[in-house]
């Protein structure tokens, strides 16, 4: 059994949609957009993916090398990214971008969805979870971007939708809000 990586250096576990896509998705080059400090990367590659893990925050970015390099890691490339650019040079067959468009540019994140969608290898997958803010729900934090009903679902037109539910959630701080989660498969031509 292998050690769990995010317990040893105090990282939170992995998302749990990070844990339940890997259901779905075979092992292959992941993006892991938005990284942080490395919980989902981690984890990704203890399942077996190839993964690229990028954050615009240096000090996060410096961490997770510096577990890759203790831990002697092979399969994670930790580059510092800022995703507002929305200019994604390789293709994956699994993005993952989990709690990261709503600290993102609102102007930005549209490029952003369709630099992800463009850069995603026929048959691959995108995951997506994003805060909300409805009229039902007003979102209670001051996030720069949040999705209005159906709009995440929308902006994956031709695209088969594995997941997709807009649900009440528990940020890590105690926060509840409304989030858009989404694992949508690309046509495989």
């Amino acid at each position: 059994m292998s050690v769990d990586l995010n317990i040893r250096y105090g990282l939170n576990p992995a998302h749990s949609e990070v844990v339940e896509a890997c259901s779905h998705v075979e092992p292959c080059q992941v993006l892991d957009m938005g990284c942080s400090n490395g919980r989902n990367a981690l984890y990704l590659s203890q399942q077996g993916f190839n993964v690229t893990a990028v954050d615009n925050n240096p000090n996060a970015i410096a961490m997770l090398q510096q577990i890759v390099n203790e831990e002697g890691i092979a399969n994670i490339n930790a580059q510092v990214y800022d995703i507002n650019n929305a200019q994604l040079t390789e293709d994956f067959g699994f993005i993952a971008c989990t709690v990261t468009l709503m600290f993102l540019d609102p102007a930005c994140v549209a490029a952003v969805i369709a630099d992800m969608q463009a850069h995603t290898l026929p048959g691959g997958y995108n995951l997506i979870v994003c805060a909300m803010n409805t009229a039902d729900y007003p979102c209670p934090m001051p996030f720069p971007f949040t999705f209005d009903e159906g709009e995440l679902r929308d902006a994956y037109q031709g695209w088969e939708l594995v997941k997709y539910n807009e649900d009440v959630g528990t940020m890590h701080n105690g926060a509840r809000l409304k989030f858009a989660t989404m694992l949508a498969r690309k046509a495989s031509q």
